[in-house]
């Protein structure tokens, strides 16, 4: 093939997440889920502290936040640093991976939290329509 040819997307990408199958699925549930996004975005700013983050991220249970930090540090987005002091200390932090994916998350969160008053009156809008069937 020539360098100046584009590729398809098939060739670009061997993974679709438009596959039942395909693992890149899970990571995309991980990333988009509810505290996913939210753990990822919080970390942005920096390393943090488990507390910290449960703090950062309001209504996060700690069993959940738990689950959400494994299955990103599972998936290389999230590295756990712990250390071996009395009391231990782990601390979460961003893998470059996980900077970049986290770089695309605050564009999406910039963009609703910006037009976050269009999608509050388009839910006016569909109430009063529903209301009056």
């Amino acid at each position: 093939m020539d360098s100046t040819q584009e590729r398809t997307e098939e060739q670009n990408y061997p993974y679709s997440v438009f596959a039942k199958a395909c693992p890149s699925r899970a990571t995309l549930e991980h990333i988009t889920g509810r505290w996913g996004g939210l753990t990822l975005c919080a970390l942005q700013g920096g390393s943090l502290r488990f507390n910290e983050l449960r703090r950062r991220i309001d209504g996060v249970s700690e069993k959940m936040l738990s689950q959400t930090l494994h299955q990103l540090e599972r998936d290389g987005l999230v590295l756990r640093d712990a250390q071996p002091t009395n009391p231990p200390r782990v601390d979460y932090e961003l893998t470059p991976l996980g900077r970049a994916v986290a770089e695309h998350l605050k564009g999406l969160v910039d963009f609703m939290e910006s037009r976050m008053d269009d999608v509050l009156a388009a839910r006016t809008r569909y109430d009063e329509t529903r209301d009056g069937r």
